[in-house]
């Protein structure tokens, strides 16, 4: 079986810009949904009496263009020709385009050095974040462990393993520590640098076919077994003889993928039509599809670099002495970010019910409890121990506000705008105040007890005889015996089939006026410990009996009762 037709890789050098390169890369961003990222620079040798980072020579731009094309080119930005004030904010707009997700390997120690470079040329602040982005490293782990439905140790291999394994590639790496300030560069740096950039796209890829093919939940492991040899980069590669100094290709199916062949000539012959256009317009990049969205929904970081990150390490050890004041201005930034901007998920004007929906993380899960009693729609975790992500999707999935007391969990406000606030309050009757007053919700009569505060389920709408809560009960939950004898209604969940009751018919009237007292006091009011309700349970139906009852209706019944 012949193999597919390969298409070159395209290497352009942009040294000015004011060269239709340069002009060809600018159109090429506002096609692009993803690019891979990667810099190299020369290496420091020996020890310096000032602390510095490297100066970062060369910026690789590998550009997927489209959104289902296997089309890209490669552009490779010389920071020793170009003047850096010029292309800083066209590089920081890619940066954090909300359009185009960023790949990497690793990125955030080379953005740490081509922040200080252009910092360096009077670009102050430099680049302090890139988002949505992708690390190499995470998309290896993802397919390697995650798709196994466990937990695997998050391993640290170089790219040219994960590419030996994802790929059926084998790259060297003996170019990485030649001298990239020295113009000009050759032909076999210049592959090596587009190579290390291009195949972050083509590892994205795999990753991306294997999502859409087992629409992410498969627990088979990414199958690599060999099938047949790709020897297109390999066979240009031997006209320069670089071929064991680069790359060495070894059979695999997944050769197929990285179909890529080196022509240097592709440089000089770039359209004569792309000089005419404005390098000055505003560029309207390509939104991403679909497909593309939700994987950076999932599984999308961000690169964020703290003010530690731009100082060397000696410089690093001097700042500690001053860890403490920063550590306290650090909480207060955060607790100003958690504070909630909306509108909420649920809002009329973008088309929601206008129900409030919350989900309540491990951290404050006696919450959900608290807001169930008062009628509110609170979820908690699918899981015991939720990752990050796994809490966002939920989120998102549910159109819920995720409240959380973890600060981290904040970096990720940028995946589900408006859908995650930060409790500040640590009792639960404080928290409770605190989400009616945030996210100023109406609590009336008619709400009470109307979720089961166990499953967050709904009551059916008929109540229960003593008879046949009886019969309902049977199996799974012990009535009190004192309860025979009087004349009550019970309730059950329709989601889990818990009963619940009310101590006595009460006055409505005297319900409103403590409806108040209630709101705040009837999911758990810190008067009733465990170890008193205990006592009391005990006492008033036997021995043993505190641990066949709900222990919140029976807090419920006293608090009732008590007013």
């Amino acid at each position: 079986m012949d193999l597919p037709s390969e298409k070159p890789l395209k290497i352009h050098l942009v040294n000015s810009t004011e060269s239709p390169e340069f002009t060809h890369l600018t159109q090429s961003l506002t096609r692009s949904s993803i690019i891979g990222l990667d810099a190299e620079w020369k290496p420091i040798r020996g020890q310096t009496h000032q602390p510095t980072f490297p100066t970062v020579s060369l910026l690789q731009l590998a550009c997927q263009l489209g959104h289902d094309s296997d089309e890209s080119e490669t552009f490779l930005l010389d920071l020793h020709s170009v003047p850096l004030p010029s292309i800083w904010e066209l590089l920081r707009e890619t940066f954090v385009s909300p359009d185009i997700l960023k790949l990497g390997f690793k990125f955030k120690q080379d953005l740490v050095y081509l922040s200080s470079t252009f910092c360096l040329q009077g670009c102050d602040p430099g680049f302090d974040k890139v988002e949505p982005y992708l690390d190499i490293t995470s998309i290896y782990y993802q397919m390697q462990h995650k798709q196994q439905g466990r937990k695997g140790p998050k391993e640290t291999k170089s790219l040219a393993t994960i590419c030996k394994e994802v790929l059926g590639i084998s790259l060297s790496k003996e170019l990485q520590c030649s001298d990239w300030s020295h113009r000009p560069l050759t032909e076999e740096q210049k592959t090596y640098a587009a190579t290390d950039a291009h195949c972050l796209l083509k590892i994205f890829s795999v990753f991306q076919d294997n999502i859409v093919k087992k629409g992410n939940s498969s627990n088979d492991m990414v199958e690599l077994h060999s099938s047949g040899v790709n020897l297109g980069l390999k066979e240009i590669l031997e006209k320069h003889d670089i071929d064991d100094k680069i790359i060495r290709i070894k059979y695999s199916e997944a050769s197929h993928i990285f179909q890529a062949t080196v022509s240097s000539e592709n440089c000089q012959r770039i359209a004569e039509v792309d000089v005419a256009v404005s390098r000055t317009s505003s560029r309207n990049t390509m939104p991403m599809n679909e497909s593309l969205l939700k994987i950076v929904r999932k599984y999308g970081e961000k690169i964020l670099l703290r003010e530690s990150d731009r100082k060397p390490k000696a410089a690093r050890k001097k700042a500690k002495k001053h860890s403490s004041l920063v550590a306290v201005t650090r909480e207060k930034q955060l607790d100003n970010t958690g504070d909630w901007q909306g509108p909420p998920p649920w809002d009329l004007s973008l088309g929601g019910d206008g129900c409030p929906k919350f989900l309540c993380d491990v951290m404050i899960e006696g919450l959900a409890k608290h807001l169930r009693c008062v009628g509110v729609d609170a979820a908690i975790p699918s899981s015991k121990k939720p990752e990050s992500r796994e809490l966002l999707d939920q989120a998102y999935r549910e159109q819920r506000v995720l409240l959380t007391r973890d600060a981290k969990l904040l970096r990720h406000q940028y995946l589900i705008k408006n859908q995650i606030y930060r409790v500040k309050n640590l009792l639960k009757n404080e928290q409770l105040l605190e989400v009616i007053e945030t996210f100023q919700l109406q609590i009336n009569e008619d709400q009470l007890m109307s979720r089961c505060t166990k499953c967050n389920g709904r009551f059916i709408q008929k109540p229960l005889t003593t008879e046949e809560a009886v019969e309902a009960a049977k199996g799974f939950q012990r009535i009190p015996d004192c309860l025979f004898n009087k004349n009550l209604e019970f309730w059950q969940c329709m989601e889990c089939n818990q009963l619940y009751w009310e101590p006595s018919p009460y006055n409505s009237q005297k319900q409103h006026e403590c409806i108040e007292h209630l709101r705040w006091q009837l999911a758990l009011d810190i008067r009733y410990s465990d170890h008193s309700l205990k006592y009391r349970a005990e006492n008033e139906m036997g021995q043993g009996a505190y641990e066949t009852i709900d222990l919140y209706q029976y807090r419920i019944d006293i608090i009732q009762t008590s007013l």
